[in-house]
């Protein structure tokens, strides 16, 4: 399984009226880590030929991160089947690995020039193995 991990500290922009991560900065990390996975992972040529919309997130929040802590977001996929792909992310506090947040997303694949559904490629699946 071909995993992919950033750590960065919460800033004062990420947090909420209560002083915690807002819910809408977990969602832009799970998204800006798969980004950068696929981005890591994929050459320029096949990012011009597929793009990935986002089918379902499900978020499970287990314990808030607050102003000074160290995150660490770290994804993989868990399986893909046709168009859609399955990827998982977990935030954890970097210092005392605790889980604070896991989400799965499914993710359809997409032509970049139809915008029609498209089965993930064998190839594109070996790479994320």
């Amino acid at each position: 399984m071909h995993t992919f991990t950033e750590i960065f500290d919460v800033a004062v922009d990420d947090l909420d009226d209560l002083n915690h991560v807002n819910n809408i900065r977990y969602v832009e990390w799970i998204q800006d880590i798969s980004k950068k996975h696929w981005e890591q992972v994929t050459d320029a040529d096949i990012r011009k030929e597929m793009i990935w919309v986002v089918r379902n997130h499900t978020i499970s929040y287990l314990k808030s991160a607050v102003l000074g802590d160290t995150v660490e977001v770290t994804t993989h996929i868990e399986a893909s089947k046709g168009p859609l792909s399955i990827r998982a992310v977990e935030i954890k506090n970097h210092k005392t690995g605790e889980l604070m947040v896991k989400s799965t997303t499914e993710w359809c694949l997409l032509d970049a020039k139809t915008f029609r559904p498209k089965r993930v490629p064998e190839s594109v699946q070996e790479l994320f193995k």
